[in-house]
């Protein structure tokens, strides 16, 4: 009986541990749209697992940045950047996804 619950245990978790990396792969495939088609980032950014060359904003694979850092400036912009946020161009979510992608990938 032991076996058998501790059988039932390592499967619920394999079967969580697939649905987790699922959602990242889905989570990253989001993410490079938003960056690339949706907000456009890419027109202003360099960031080569996008496969983007804009020469407007910072290189987005020699920045040093967080994800929180990230979001407040997709959030607020800066400069000729716009307000993702405020002016309600990305929805919070959007704008998580796309901070996470930006801080997984770069420099890579």
């Amino acid at each position: 009986m032991k076996i058998l619950k501790f059988l039932l245990i390592v499967f619920f978790l394999s079967l969580f541990s697939n649905f987790k990396s699922f959602s990242d792969e889905a989570m990253m495939k989001k993410g490079l749209e938003i960056f690339n088609e949706t907000a456009a980032c890419a027109a202003c950014h360099v960031l080569k697992a996008a496969g983007s060359e804009g020469n407007i904003g910072p290189n987005l694979d020699t920045v040093t940045m967080t994800v929180e850092s990230v979001t407040e400036m997709v959030t607020y912009g800066l400069g000729v950047m716009p307000a993702f946020g405020e002016d309600e161009i990305l929805t919070k979510e959007e704008i998580d996804i796309v901070s996470k992608y930006v801080v997984s990938v770069a420099n890579k």
